[in-house]
C-alpha cells in the first residue's frame, strides 16, 4: 500500500514530514531520519545518531598520559595527532 503524502521544500531546503507519515514512522521531535537515493525516488527511514570518537582507545591512552604530564601543548589539533603518532 503506498501513502502519497506531499510538503514544500522551504528557501534553507527544509521540509516537514506530514503528520500521518511521522505516526506511521514513529518519528519524535528530536529523532532522525536517513536519507536514501533509490532509481524510483528517495527513502526516508527512522535511525539513531551515536557519537563517534575521533581517536581509537590506544591513542586516547597516549592523550590521556600526555594530560597528566606537565608542559606540552599545541596550537591544532593536526599537530597533537602527529605528535601521538610520533610515540
Amino acid at each position: 500500500m503506498s501513502i502519497i503524502e506531499t510538503s514544500k521544500i522551504t528557501s534553507k531546503g527544509q521540509v516537514t514530514i506530514p503528520n500521518r507519515i511521522r505516526k506511521l514512522l514513529h518519528l519524535k521531535e528530536g529523532g532522525a531520519v536517513g536519507f536514501s537515493l533509490t532509481k524510483n525516488g528517495i527513502v526516508l527511514v527512522p535511525c539513531q545518531i551515536t557519537a563517534q570518537s575521533p581517536y581509537t582507545a590506544k591513542e586516547w591512552a597516549k592523550i590521556e598520559k600526555l594530560a597528566s604530564a606537565k608542559g606540552k601543548t599545541f596550537s591544532s589539533t593536526d599537530k597533537a595527532k602527529d605528535f601521538i603518532k610520533s610515540l
